[in-house]
């Protein structure tokens, strides 16, 4: 394994931050230093995407002939690594990250010729359907009914925890169509929209007071049959295909880019804390292991090899990674992190929070990333796939 950079390399990661410089205004940076989650409010993540749209680089994962910039996968570790040290917005990941590979290896001809070019663009903004209540991390048991009506669909039921709803025209969303058989059997993957009549949004506040999940319910509301992506009852294995986007997308250059801000905070504050600082380093050195273990696997995908079990791993690592830097701020905002001040965290705010500015979305972070174990496929569930894929358990 040579985890050295090239020429080549080298001379792509002086060329991302040229573009970085010229591209990155504040007002985009701000937001993704103050975002409290992976999603950003459109107006900053899709201005953001339309700049790397004009370069040709809003979908770093897509082939070449789809619209991606044919990067090697150093290339794009190096960028991912490159945006997240510069502080520019994540990109809404359920478009290109999720779907947008679906659509690439599920979708017809014309799905694709309509679909691909708006999700680069950023014309549409899509939301997940998976979740529902009642299913909690069992995704095979959900029931929200589809039934067939010559060339649609008629769906009725609700989704939960459905991330920006509220912004998105567009879902993804799985449907029972049949109930014999395994519950996995009997699945289908719908493209919808979500102007559709008997959608209904209605709002969850989470625990840091933000409006960024929701529920969703269907009251006959009909879809196209031209909208299912992959066959009828099959949706299982396009839901699985997509699943190995999720828990495998970004990389660690977001949480170090983070741990680096704090560290800098603590060291310029001079806070004595007993144990923070070795907290840091110890954190630190966690990271470091992370980060080689993603580059291992950029090394093995390089060179043609399958990553395994990796992307269970990575997703174990990175959340409880990014649980531990949240806790860690917390201890550092002291009693400021009980300070509610959302209006301060909006990237353009011209109001100064009560405590330190670094630190002003400590609370709001911790809470929402709570989430982050159980969203993609809970943690547990993630160490039993290990289980059995490293250790034959």
């Amino acid at each position: 394994m040579n985890l050295g950079l090239s020429d080549k390399d080298i001379a792509f990661r002086e060329e991302v931050r040229a573009f970085l410089r010229d591209n990155l205004t504040p007002e985009l940076a701000a937001a993704g230093k103050k975002a409290t989650s992976v999603f950003v409010e459109p107006e900053y993540t899709l201005a953001w995407q339309k700049k790397l749209h004009a370069k040709g680089w809003a979908a770093p994962s897509w082939p070449e002939a789809y619209g991606g910039p044919g990067w090697t996968e150093m290339q794009r570790y190096i960028f991912a690594s490159e945006c997240a040290i510069a502080g520019a917005p994540p990109l809404a990941p359920m478009g290109l990250n999720m779907v947008g590979p679906c659509i690439i290896g599920y979708g017809t001809p014309e799905q694709k010729a309509f679909f691909l070019p708006r999700l680069l663009a950023g014309d549409d903004y899509w939301c997940q359907g998976y979740s529902e209540p009642q299913s909690g991390s069992d995704l095979a048991s959900l029931s929200l009914k589809a039934e067939r009506d010559d060339d649609h669909y008629i769906l009725n039921g609700s989704k939960i925890w459905t991330t920006h709803a509220h912004h998105a025209n567009r879902m993804f969303c799985l449907v029972r169509t049949d109930l014999t058989g395994k519950p996995q059997q009997g699945i289908t993957f719908l493209l919808l929209e979500m102007s559709a009549p008997g959608i209904t949004v209605d709002p969850i506040i989470t625990l840091a007071g933000e409006h960024e999940l929701n529920q969703v319910f269907f009251d006959d509301v009909r879809v196209p049959v031209s909208g299912r992506l992959g066959e009828e009852n099959d949706g299982w294995t396009v839901a699985k295909y997509l699943l190995e986007f999720e828990r495998s997308g970004g990389s660690s250059a977001g949480l170090e880019a983070a741990l680096n801000r704090l560290r800098a905070h603590v060291l310029e504050s001079g806070l004595e804390e007993p144990g923070l600082r070795t907290r840091l380093e110890t954190t630190a050195i966690l990271l470091d292991a992370i980060r080689v273990t993603e580059q291992r696997i950029v090394a093995s995908l390089s060179a043609g090899r399958p990553p395994g079990p990796a992307a269970s791993m990575l997703k174990v690592q990175r959340t409880e990674m990014m649980q531990k830097i949240d806790e860690i701020a917390i201890e550092a905002a002291g009693p400021y992190a009980a300070v509610h001040e959302p209006a301060t965290w909006h990237p353009e705010s011209n109001l100064d929070p009560v405590g330190p500015d670094a630190l002003s979305v400590a609370m709001a972070k911790y809470l929402n990333n709570r989430a982050g174990s159980i969203y993609g496929g809970s943690n547990e569930v993630q160490r039993n796939i290990m289980a059995k894929a490293v250790l034959g358990l």
